[in-house]
């Protein structure tokens, strides 16, 4: 996953704007909205180009939000793209 300007990205409160897939010609931005209000803290990630916005629901559940931020971070780009996919 690649990292870019924010500049120009839908927004979706209280989520971090955390790279970007490209292929084809088409390139989805990857946001992290994480939900810190409740323990376990949740999170889910949103794919948001100009055509369109795909998003999960909450599929991450870790006791702190570092916790969460690591697991994000553990994913490749090759695993964003399947979950990308599994949205459509």
């Amino acid at each position: 996953m690649s990292q870019s300007s924010a500049s120009g990205l839908a927004q979706v409160a209280g989520a971090q704007h955390l790279g970007d897939l490209a292929r084809g010609g088409v390139t989805w931005q990857v946001l992290f909205e994480t939900q810190l209000v409740t323990r376990p803290v949740k999170g889910r990630v949103h794919f948001v180009t100009e055509a369109g916005h795909r998003s999960t629901g909450w599929i991450f559940v870790e006791p702190s939000e570092q916790d969460l931020m690591h697991r994000f971070q553990e994913f490749s780009a090759i695993e964003w793209w399947r979950l990308l996919e599994s949205l459509a």
